[in-house]
């Protein structure tokens, strides 16, 4: 109980509406080997918090990315761990729930990159086209929690290598399998993507999400590395696993006009971690957390239900961690306040991920995988992702 009391000293000490009374935990409850469950309540100046973390052990189990059948697509986090067979899982990213663009529909996408299982899913939308609080000062859509090659989790950035290569020139591939793409940018999706339409990925700017949707586009299917169909209009549907599609807007469209039907292209794209070694799995977030201290400029007033998460400063220890937010029971908190939560429950490193009434913590029990924390919404909301923690090896 004393290192408990100190750890929430220190986080009165981060942030402005300040903890007034130690938090008071429950027994850990060991989940699977490696992995700890625990829920506990924080006293501070603008009401009580729930809270509740799982600590994961990577040197015993793993983290994985929690994922619908496709990119664009949504489900809930309990529904998409036991499907995946997760034995505990927190939703991710902050994701295309809304749109103001007529006859634009919302994909479900998510805002930042995905990794699962080592495979390549989606890149990050340009920062003007994001959702979600306001990011820290340096921070961009580019910025992932994940774990690596070397099972040791970590924040970094990721970028994207690209480019479809034909007898007409080399083009550059700026996306892949999003929901905005970069003016006067290519955005390559495949089968990964699902059916939803590609309109959105040229609708807004880079620095505006509400501006208007370009005219220029055009979009070339390549099936078998040959070019089948063109068409001046973002399409839908399917993608064949034989296929990609490529969809260009100002810019793009026009140098992609140069490939015709029986043209031949190759693809190829890769997403690569800033810094070594290469990730087996990540998900977009921005950070809160760096070298065990919360960053400046974290919004520090606006409380809400909170997701977040983090790693201990050697990488072998992943901490997930929720709170509850909007009811009486628990008012929620800052983005400044989870930051040094998040480091008084072990993490040195960490990211916020989408909160509000996507906030959802999902545990292995007696009854499979349930939902633990109060979803605001008053039931689980279909996310676009989430970090799915898995028992065992590879």
């Amino acid at each position: 109980m004393l290192a408990f009391t100190r750890r929430c000293a220190a986080l009165a000490a981060a942030a402005l509406l300040p903890l007034t009374l130690p938090a008071v935990a429950s027994a850990d409850d060991l989940v699977a080997p490696g992995v700890t469950y625990r829920t506990f309540s924080v006293s501070t100046a603008h009401g009580p918090v729930s809270a509740y973390l799982l600590t994961v052990d990577l040197r015993v189990a793993r983290l994985d990315l929690l994922h619908p059948a496709r990119v664009a697509q949504r489900a809930g986090v309990a529904e998409m761990a036991t499907a995946q067979r997760a034995v505990a899982g927190v939703n991710g990213d902050f994701f295309n729930i809304s749109e103001t663009h007529a006859g634009v529909a919302a994909t479900g996408s998510s805002v930042g990159p995905e990794i699962a299982s080592g495979e390549d899913l989606k890149f990050a939308v340009p920062d003007g086209q994001r959702f979600g609080p306001a990011m820290p000062a340096g921070a961009t859509t580019k910025v992932v929690f994940g774990e690596g090659v070397d099972r040791r989790a970590r924040v970094t950035s990721v970028d994207l290598a690209g480019a479809a290569v034909s007898a007409e020139g080399v083009f550059r591939i700026d996306g892949l399998n999003q929901y905005a793409l970069p003016v006067g940018g290519i955005g390559e999706y495949t089968s990964d993507w699902g059916e939803v339409s590609r309109a959105r990925a040229a609708c807004g700017t880079d620095t505006d999400r509400s501006a208007g949707c370009t005219t220029e586009t055009e979009e070339v299917v390549i099936r078998h590395g040959v070019v089948t169909a063109e068409a001046e209009t973002p399409g839908s549907g399917p993608i064949a696993p034989d296929t990609v599609v490529l969809l260009g807007r100002e810019q793009g469209a026009a140098a992609l006009e140069a490939l015709d039907p029986g043209d031949h292209v190759v693809v190829g794209t890769h997403l690569v971690a800033r810094q070594a070694p290469p990730f087996r799995f990540a998900v977009g977030g921005f950070p809160i957390l760096r070298n065990g201290t919360p960053l400046s400029g974290l919004d520090a007033v606006t409380l809400a239900p909170r997701t977040a998460a983090g790693a201990s400063a050697d990488g072998r220890t992943a901490y997930l961690l929720t709170v509850d937010g909007r009811t009486a029971a628990s008012s929620g908190m800052s983005v400044a306040e989870l930051a040094g939560l998040l480091r008084d429950s072990g993490a040195a490193t960490g990211v916020n991920l989408d909160g509000g009434g996507s906030t959802t913590m999902a545990v292995a029990g007696d009854e499979g995988v349930t939902i633990r924390n109060v979803p605001s919404d008053g039931t689980e909301r279909a996310v676009a992702n989430g970090i799915g923690v898995f028992s065992g090896g590879r």
